[in-house]
């Protein structure tokens, strides 16, 4: 009984081994590069049209709210200069209605910013499909499997250290922009 506990215990072992083995050798095969999109999309001429196009867009907006937000302001003067001679009732009416200004400028606030954010989404997504398809297209060359970011949609950095050897030959940054012509 006790030989045969030991007998499984050993095939168990062996089985485990022979199993990830072959895991062990592929991880082994995979090539992994990075890539900083960043840097790629700073470099794209067609930036600066799509920079140029959402300042303008951000202007015109900011230029409406400021004006919505001196007829807001013009309308507080104006029911501060006659809060002590009107009655309760006017009091309370005009109060509701300097409210309900505010909330439609806070609107017109939140309705500003996504419209700029749809903007920027629209104006963005031709140029980063365009750098996807430069990565594909390098990744694909030099038989990458994995293409890693080196830093997050928000900046931070992903990859903390590289060795130059590494960096020289998985980085492909550079193959990316060259595949864009730039």
């Amino acid at each position: 009984m006790k030989l045969a506990k030991i007998i499984l215990f050993t095939s168990l072992i062996a089985l485990t081994g022979l199993m990830t083995a072959p895991a062990t050798v592929q991880a082994q095969d995979m090539k992994i590069g990075f890539v900083d999109p960043r840097a790629v999309l700073d470099r794209m001429p067609e930036m600066r049209a799509v920079q140029q196009r959402l300042q303008n867009f951000f202007e015109r907006k900011q230029s409406e709210l400021t004006q919505k937000e001196r007829e807001l302001q013009t309308e507080i003067e104006l029911y501060q200069q006659k809060v002590g001679v009107i009655s309760e009732q006017a009091r309370q009416n005009e109060e509701e209605r300097l409210g309900e200004l505010d909330a439609e400028f806070r609107q017109m606030q939140n309705q500003a910013e996504q419209e700029l954010q749809q903007q920027r989404a629209q104006l963005m997504s031709p140029l980063l499909n365009q750098i996807q398809e430069a990565i594909n297209n390098v990744a694909s060359s030099k038989g990458i499997d994995y293409v890693l970011n080196t830093t997050t949609s928000g900046g931070d950095v992903i990859i903390l250290y590289v060795s130059e050897e590494v960096q020289s030959e998985y980085d492909i940054t550079d193959a990316v922009m060259a595949d864009l012509g730039i």
